[in-house]
C-alpha cells in the first residue's frame, strides 16, 4: 500500500518528503518505501510502540517522532507535522492507492490458489481488508471472505450495525496493529460490497494462535498477524472448503512474544 501510494504522487509531492501516523507496520512500509524512492520519511508512532516496530522504521532511515497512545494522537501530531515542514502525507488505510496496493495480496493468494474457497483477513482501519476482500472477489468471486477484529476494538461490526462507519468510545487488546477506533469510509464501501461476515476473537485467542504458529509451523507472528488463526482455533469463523488464513505481521520482540505464548 504505502508503495502503491509513493509511486503514484507527482515527484515534486515525492521530493518534499513524506509522514505517516502509524501503530508500527505502516510505519515500516512507508519507511521502506521513502527508501526505495530515495526522499525523507517521519513516521508518528504510539509512546507505547514496541522496540521491534519502532526499531524496524528506524532501521530502514525514517525519523520518528512520538505522540500519545491514541490514533487520534498520531495523525493531530501528523498534521502538524505536515504543516510545518510541508511533507506529503500517506494515509494508513483510507485511500484508494493503499487500498489498491494492500490488495495485491489477494491477487497472489487467488494466483496460488485459484480455487480457493475461504479467506480470512484481519481488519483495523480497513485498507489490508477492503483490498484483499476486492481483489478475491473480482478473481474469485464464489469465495466467502471473513474479516477478524480484537474484539476490543470492534469497530466494523459496529459500522456494519449502523451502516456507515460510526467511531467507537474506545479500544483496547493485544492486537495493537488492528486498535483503529473507527473504518474507513471508503474502506468501509468496500466491506460492505465483498467481505461476507465479520467475527472477533479475544486476546487469550490470540496467545494460543501465537503458539500454535511457533510450536507447529516455525511462525513468529505478533497478536495482530495471528488474530485469523486465532478466529479458525476458536472456531468463531467456520470456513468451507479451502481456506487461507492471512497473516499480516511478525513485528514482534522475544521479549514481548515469550510471556504470550509460555502459559496457553
Amino acid at each position: 500500500g504505502a508503495y502503491t501510494f509513493l509511486a503514484r504522487l507527482s515527484p515534486a509531492e515525492r521530493s518534499r518528503g513524506v509522514i505517516a501516523p502509524s501503530s508500527g507496520n505502516h510505519a515500516q512500509a512507508v519507511a521502506l518505501a521513502a527508501r526505495l524512492f530515495g526522499v525523507k520519511a517521519v513516521v508518528v508512532m504510539p509512546t507505547t510502540v514496541t522496540p521491534a516496530k519502532r526499531g524496524g522504521a528506524e532501521r530502514l532511515g525514517a525519523r520518528i517522532e512520538l505522540a500519545g497512545t491514541t490514533t487520534q494522537d498520531r495523525m493531530d501530531r501528523a498534521v502538524e507535522l505536515m504543516e510545518a515542514e510541508g511533507l506529503t502525507m500517506v494515509p494508513p488505510y483510507d485511500h484508494e492507492w493503499i487500498i489498491a496496493g494492500q490488495g495485491t495480496a489477494g491477487l497472489e493468494i487467488v494466483d496460488d490458489l485459484p480455487d480457493v474457497e475461504t479467506v480470512l483477513v484481519p481488519v483495523g482501519g480497513g485498507g489490508l481488508s477492503a483490498g484483499v476482500a476486492t481483489a478475491i472477489k473480482l478473481r474469485a468471486p464464489r469465495a466467502r471472505v471473513i474479516g477478524v477484529e480484537p474484539a476490543g476494538a470492534p469497530k466494523l461490526s459496529r459500522a456494519r450495525e449502523a451502516g456507515r462507519p460510526v467511531r467507537i468510545p474506545s479500544s483496547a487488546g493485544l492486537a495493537d496493529g488492528l486498535l483503529a477506533v473507527e473504518v474507513g469510509g471508503i474502506t468501509f464501501a468496500h466491506h460492505e460490497k465483498f467481505v461476507d461476515e465479520v467475527v472477533q476473537v479475544d486476546d487469550a485467542a490470540l496467545g494460543r494462535a501465537m503458539r500454535l504458529l511457533l510450536d507447529r509451523m516455525k511462525v513468529v507472528a505478533e497478536p495482530s498477524g495471528a488474530i485469523t488463526v486465532a478466529a479458525l482455533m476458536e472456531r468463531v469463523a467456520r470456513p468451507r472448503g479451502k481456506t487461507v488464513a492471512l497473516l499480516s505481521g511478525g513485528n514482534i520482540e522475544w521479549g514481548g512474544l515469550a510471556p504470550l505464548v509460555a502459559d496457553v
